[in-house]
């Protein structure tokens, strides 16, 4: 925690903490529209990035399939090395190659740093949840009933 003291994470003095993911949290909010926030807490380094991704990439898919914003709590994870920081490249490319971004919430100093340094285009980091939330767009949901009834590109061609 940034107030002196350790937080649950960091427990184990000299070892790093085993990485933890909390069962997501399923909300709808008026503003955003439907959300799921994974918690994750703990250490994320080599030995268990890939695992890492692997069920960052499942949230994300899981929240798509139910029509919701995907959001990543990294309030208590320390990332140990650059293979943390691609895990999250990794599980946020769908994202990023589809034009949107995973908010991660409130990561520790050194988290967000690395984040930022490494520009991770599916990525986006937020100082608090509120500001996670009033990034949303509802809109912007793959399967939500506001993005079907979206009028797009007659078929065959552009709009003009």
């Amino acid at each position: 925690m940034e107030n002196g003291q350790l937080s649950r994470a960091r427990a184990r003095p000299g070892h790093p903490a085993p990485l933890l993911l909390t069962q997501t949290v399923h909300e709808h909010r008026p503003e955003t529209g439907a959300l799921s926030v994974l918690k994750a807490r703990g250490t994320v380094d080599a030995s268990n990035a890939m695992a890492f991704s692997e069920a960052v990439a499942e949230h994300i898919a899981r929240a798509d399939r139910a029509g919701e914003h995907p959001v990543l709590d990294l309030t208590e994870v320390y990332l140990a090395c650059a293979a943390a920081v691609r895990s999250m490249d990794r599980a946020t490319g769908v994202l990023a190659f589809s034009g949107r971004v995973l908010p991660v919430v409130q990561p520790r100093p050194h988290v967000r740093e690395a984040l930022r340094a490494a520009g991770l285009p599916g990525v986006r980091v937020h100082a608090t949840m509120a500001s996670a939330l009033n990034s949303l767009d509802p809109l912007t949901l793959v399967h939500s009933p506001e993005a079907r009834r979206r009028p797009g590109p007659p078929p065959g061609g552009t709009d003009w």
